[in-house]
Parts: structure tokens; sequence; C-alpha cells
């Protein structure tokens, strides 16, 4: 009878044993589940700033291709602006005396000297050193 006693009581104690256990692991796991939520959450906010960044870097880098090419756009025109002012400056006789005037002007030319070599009226060549003179 003692015997059973035993059995009884060692049972009882390993079945309050295997309760207070399993309500142990059950605050455990619940202590989890709140870390993986936080930590899903965590990731969730984590992707949706990865695909705004994401979003804007691509905005940028089309902006940036569109600026390139409006660049090399202007600097096309820009350079045919040049050839075509340079064609002018060649073909136009008058242009090319002016531009001789002018920079005998900035080399410090006077009023006779710009009649003599150009071949420019007085009023034009005292124009032009009030101008264009120092």
């Amino acid at each position: 009878m003692i015997a059973d006693e035993m059995i009884i009581l060692a049972a009882l104690v390993f079945v309050v044993a295997c309760l207070a256990l399993v309500l142990y692991l059950q605050k455990q796991a619940g202590k989890l589940r709140t870390k993986v939520d936080a930590l899903t959450v965590l990731v969730k906010e984590s992707d949706r700033q990865r695909e705004t960044v994401k979003r804007e870097l691509h905005e940028l880098r089309s902006g940036t291709i569109g600026v390139g090419r409006r660049v090399l756009e202007l600097e096309k025109r820009l350079q045919q602006q040049s050839e075509r002012i340079e064609e002018s400056s060649q073909q136009d006789p008058q242009a090319k005396l002016y531009s001789r005037a002018m920079k005998m002007v900035s080399l410090g030319a006077g009023v006779e000297e710009l009649v003599r070599e150009c071949e420019l009226p007085k009023a034009e060549a005292e124009l032009l050193i009030r101008l264009h003179g120092k």
C-alpha cells in the first residue's frame, strides 16, 4: 500500500512538474511570438523603405539620363552655332575688318591707327574705342 501511495505521489509530482513545464514553455513561446511579430513589422517597414529608395533612385537615374541627353543636344547646337559664326565671319570682309579693329583696340590702338589700318571712318573708330577700350 505504501508503494502504491509512493507511485501515486510520484506520478502526481510528475504531472505537476509537467504542467509547470508546459506553462513555462507557453510563456516562452508567447515571448518569442511577440519578438517574431515585432521583427516581421520591422522587415515589412524595411522592405517599404527599400522600395521607396529604389523608386527614387530610378527617378534620379531617369532624370540624369534626360539631363545628359539635353546637355549633349545643347553642346551640338553650340558647336553648330560656333561653326556658323566662324563661317559668317570668314565670308563677311566687313566683319573681319571690325574683328581686327576690336583686337587692335584691346591691344591699345588709337583712333588714328584704326582709321589708317582698318580704313574705318573716324567716328566709328572713336565709337569702337569707347565701347571696347580699357
